[in-house]
């Protein structure tokens, strides 16, 4: 059995993929339908994200718009948004369900760059994970006599590259979505 890297270039990328989702997700005053991405409603026996159960529009910067298909949702989405820590007040128009963005206070943004912090070290955590289960096979895999001492040297080097790349880029997510937060 020979080692392959692509691999794990392939989980770190995922990880990386699920990170940045997270971050779209956040709220930094603007609207963005993608904030709503995390959010699923209970229905149908299922808990669908809202972008399933209707049309979701930004007609201006501060406002988000959510057409509801069937009328007996509306109440469903509108609770799943109020219990989501986004702390947005829907207010119902038949089928529609207006979202208005607040500004975000000082507080608050401050909070928000806590959690893109910690969900930053969690990402990080994941990919050096990564790291040391590929660690971990090149240490079975010179054990068991597949690679040589210098083929495991040369593994673990391309290892620690992809994953000092990966921490750069969760880095620079990091910074420039707290730089986002913080504009006014």
């Amino acid at each position: 059995m020979m080692f392959s890297e692509k691999i794990y270039q392939q989980k770190m990328i995922k990880t990386i993929e699920v990170f940045s989702k997270e971050l779209s997700s956040l709220r930094t005053g603007r609207a963005n339908s993608s904030m709503l991405d995390l959010i699923k409603v209970d229905v149908y026996g299922q808990k669908l994200p809202i972008n399933q159960l209707g049309t979701i529009t930004t007609p201006e910067p501060r406002t988000i718009n959510i057409q509801i298909w069937d009328i007996n949702n509306v109440a469903l989405v509108d609770s799943s948004i109020k219990k989501s820590e986004l702390g947005l007040n829907p207010q119902i128009d038949g089928q529609l369900i207006r979202l208005p963005i607040p500004d975000l206070s000082e507080e608050r943004r401050v909070e928000m760059k806590k959690i893109v912090k910690s969900t930053g070290e969690k990402c990080k955590v994941s990919i050096r994970n990564i790291r040391r289960e590929a660690n971990d096979e090149l240490k079975k895999l010179l054990k068991s006599k597949d690679i040589s001492e210098d083929d495991e040297k040369k593994f673990e080097k391309i290892i620690q590259d992809l994953t000092d790349n990966n921490i750069k880029i969760i880095d620079e997510k990091v910074a420039s979505k707290e730089k986002e937060i913080m504009t006014i």
